[in-house]
């Protein structure tokens, strides 16, 4: 497996096999063969792109959910995070270690909408102990990706 053709893939999915062949040293084909073979056996999951909505006209919220659960005997956590991450709301799900389980990333047109998905659908969940809930105000930086600052509008007085 190399994994530095993995690294470059997951930094710029856009390459082309040429490029990433000069960039690895492996042939086209070997590249080619690779990458087919990294798809087939479900390493790599899908291709994406980065996009600053913030310089866009979408109004959306983003949404970290701190969740904390019991956890099934036989199962552990896995089926209740196979219950999570059903919902088309949730973006990303984490389990982790600390004073909660689960990390669920997810966005909404509206506060409303977060609020109904936590209150109506995650919550109810019997395993849920509790959530916290924090909304996302400002993206920096996602996946290795600085997001630039907008400028700032700056109005201008004239005064005579």
């Amino acid at each position: 497996m190399d994994t530095k053709l993995l690294q470059l893939l997951e930094a710029d999915c856009t390459l082309t096999p040429d490029q990433l062949s000069a960039m690895t040293g492996m042939s086209v084909e070997a590249v080619k063969t690779a990458i087919k073979g990294y798809e087939d056996e479900r390493l790599i999951l899908g291709y994406q792109a980065v996009v600053d909505w913030d310089r866009t006209q979408r109004e959306a919220v983003t949404a970290l959910i701190e969740v904390k659960v019991t956890p099934q005997r036989g199962d552990g956590f896995d089926r209740i995070a196979q219950r999570i991450y059903q919902y088309d709301e949730v973006e990303s799900l984490y389990l982790m270690s600390g004073a909660f389980d689960f990390t669920v990333i997810i966005s909404g047109r509206t506060l409303k909408e977060v609020a109904h998905f936590v209150g109506e659908k995650l919550s109810t969940i019997d395993e849920v102990t509790s959530t916290a809930t924090h909304f996302i105000l400002r993206k920096y930086k996602e996946n290795h990706l600085v997001f630039e600052k907008r400028e700032e509008q700056q109005e201008r007085f004239v005064l005579e």
